[in-house]
């Protein structure tokens, strides 16, 4: 075999081979499916990038809180509560209505008894009460308790006669939870989330009789100046 044979041969190998690789390279190129390397980020294909991913919007990202808050404005500051209507759906809507339609405005905190709760929702300042909505079905047997923060329907001896007005536990009352049928409690549907430092300072309400029939009445006018849900 003549010397110069072997490399000869050998770059003729190597052209060979170049030209193997750049067919591939080319074949690659054209079937789409090349995919490019974010300076800062791992491989992905440009073509499938999903824009939700991209602005955040996955739904398994999502933490966000699916239950209303209502915010009660008063004199002393104001409260936020989240509503359950997942445990008592009859009494949100029944309490969004009042809500929505402004009617909880003007209104007072006329009951305040220290060590137990406060309630208003129904009464002006001067004593007189407010035109309700119909009453609706007590639901107090869901499962929640009338623990310190929660709010819940207040009602006379009937327990299907709650209407418009509410109470905030501010101690733990479970003595005003469901029993049985002859002692259905109050219905919670919902817990202050922010502001029980308001709800306690009204709580600390001097307090009298009014018009010497109403009992534990703050001295005081705690009125409610707007109730609103927040966004």
């Amino acid at each position: 075999m003549n010397k110069y044979m072997v490399p000869i041969l050998s770059i003729v190998g190597l052209v060979i081979i170049v030209l193997i690789l750049m067919f591939a390279i080319n074949s690659s190129a054209k079937s789409g499916n090349l995919y490019l390397r974010d300076a800062n980020s791992t491989d992905k294909n440009i073509s499938n990038i999903d824009s939700n991913i991209i602005k955040g919007n996955d739904i398994n990202m999502s933490n966000q809180n699916t239950n209303p808050i209502v915010v009660i404005e008063t004199t002393k500051g104001n409260i936020e509560v989240e509503l359950n209507p997942t445990k008592a759906p009859l009494t949100v809507k029944n309490f969004e209505a009042y809500v929505s339609s402004g009617f909880y405005e003007g209104t007072i905190f006329h009951r305040v008894i220290p060590g137990f709760m406060i309630q208003g929702g129904g009464f002006l300042p001067d004593g007189s009460q407010k035109d309700t909505l119909p009453a609706i079905s007590i639901e107090s047997n869901n499962g929640l308790s009338n623990l310190t923060g929660t709010i819940a329907m207040a009602r006379t001896n009937d327990p299907n006669s709650a209407t418009s007005q509410f109470f905030i536990n501010t101690v733990d009352n479970k003595f005003l939870d469901y029993s049985n049928s002859s002692n259905p409690g109050y219905t919670v549907f919902g817990k202050v989330i922010s502001g029980m430092d308001v709800v306690h300072s009204i709580e600390k309400s001097s307090t009298s009789i009014k018009l010497g029939i109403y009992q534990d009445w703050p001295v005081d006018d705690i009125k409610i100046t707007k109730v609103y849900f927040k966004k």
